[in-house]
């Protein structure tokens, strides 16, 4: 599913370029912001499936995931504000578009709750799609372009850093 919004939709990448359909009017930043668009609703789906099967246990998960994913946006909203300011847009302007480019990630929040509560045997497979798609975006999208222009060290060690960060949210929360 991620492959084909991948091929369809356009967005850009600092070391590969352009990918998607080429669209001429749309300039760069909205390009980043589509790539940031696309990753978030897996996010959303992650977080939704995480708390979907109601029990105490699916509740402490899914606010160990929620609260992981919450801690990345503030950086990745940062980015996609930042852009928007480097593109000559306002503050308000930059606000707000980066909002919407995470108001998908609720959207798929509520999909993937609603799925798991209509069909709870597939609670497996739904986690499985989740983490799929997001793995497809960080091997796909984000490792390639972190890997890039000298900074291959410092995008490893945060990596690292990041996956320790994780292990200690799921003990710490869990």
């Amino acid at each position: 599913m991620l492959e084909l919004m991948d091929t369809f939709a356009p967005h850009e990448h600092f070391l590969k370029g352009h990918e998607g359909p080429n669209m001429a009017v749309v300039k760069k930043v909205w390009l980043f912001v589509i790539a940031i668009t696309l990753h978030n609703f897996p996010e959303g789906m992650a977080v939704g499936v995480s708390f979907g099967g109601g029990t105490t246990e699916m509740i402490k998960n899914g606010i160990i995931v929620a609260t992981a994913i919450g801690i990345q946006n503030i950086p990745e909203g940062t980015a996609t504000a930042v852009s928007f300011l480097k593109a000559g847009y306002s503050k308000k302007q930059a606000f707000w578009y980066s909002a919407f480019s995470g108001w998908v990630e609720p959207i798929g929040g509520v999909i993937g709750a609603a799925f798991i509560v209509l069909m709870r045997p597939a609670l497996p497979f739904f986690l499985a799609f989740a983490a799929g798609a997001m793995l497809y975006v960080i091997s796909d999208e984000i490792i390639p372009e972190t890997h890039s222009h000298g900074y291959e060290r410092a995008a490893t060690f945060s990596l690292i850093v990041g996956f320790l960060l994780m292990m200690t949210l799921d003990n710490a929360l869990g």
